[in-house]
Order: C-alpha cells, then structure tokens, then sequence
C-alpha cells in the first residue's frame, strides 16, 4: 500500500468493516426488493379479492411504496461507495483525498470508512452544495 497515513493493520480492520456493511446493504436491498419491487400492489397490500382498492388505501401503499424505492436508491447509492473504496484499496489508493490528492486521516476513514474527500474537501463541497 502506498498510503503512508495507514498501515496494513489499520487497511484490513477498514476492509473487514467496509465488507460487514456490504453485506448488511445489500441484504436490506434484497428484503427492499422482495417486499416492494416483486410484489403487485394488490399482493403489498393483502388484498386478495377481485375488488378495487380504497382510493386511500391506495394513495398510502403508493406513498410506502415510494418510500421504501426511495430508501433502496439510497442504499444502492451507499453500497456503490463502499465498493469504490473496496476497489481502492485493492489497488492501493485507498484513503486519498479525491479532490486534493492529500491523505485522508486515519480518524476520518474509521468514522466514515468509504469517505472520498478529506474533511477540508468535504466541508468544502457541502458548502458548494448549499449555495448552488
């Protein structure tokens, strides 16, 4: 590793956290699936008769619906970080600062282990965000 901010022992405890968190994001996107995605709304909602749904009813299984695709995307979103920065560290270009090519401290990875940008980098970028 040519990280100098990190050693090996530290790179593995954040790898072994980084893989646990996969593994739980991905599990909680397939249980998201299962329940939302695979499942007509007459099924979600237990209903097994041939009769139409109370327009209520159908505006809070739209609404749970909705909000359970919302949470997925997140996760997707999550999970795709935490296999960036699984990849980075097998090509050795883990905890590198995207924006400024400084090293990312140790405290910073271990608080956020799939972080991209420095805490500088980072503050800066919400800051954009909020502005623009």
């Amino acid at each position: 590793m040519n990280n100098n901010n990190i050693n090996k022992r530290s790179i593995q405890e954040l790898k072994a956290r980084l893989l646990v968190m996969r593994n739980e994001i991905a599990e909680s996107i397939r249980h998201i699936e299962k329940d939302t995605l695979n499942k007509s709304q007459r099924d979600a909602s237990g209903d097994l008769s041939g009769y139409s749904f109370h327009m209520a009813d159908m505006a809070t299984d739209n609404f749970d619906r909705e909000f359970n695709l919302d949470i997925g995307s997140k996760e997707q979103q999550l999970l795709n970080q935490i296999e960036n920065a699984l990849s980075m560290i097998e090509e050795g270009t883990y905890g590198k600062c995207e924006d400024c090519e400084q090293l990312i401290s140790i405290e910073r990875l271990r608080a956020v282990p799939f972080a991209r940008l420095c805490i500088k980098c980072q503050e800066a970028s919400e800051k954009r965000e909020k502005e623009g």
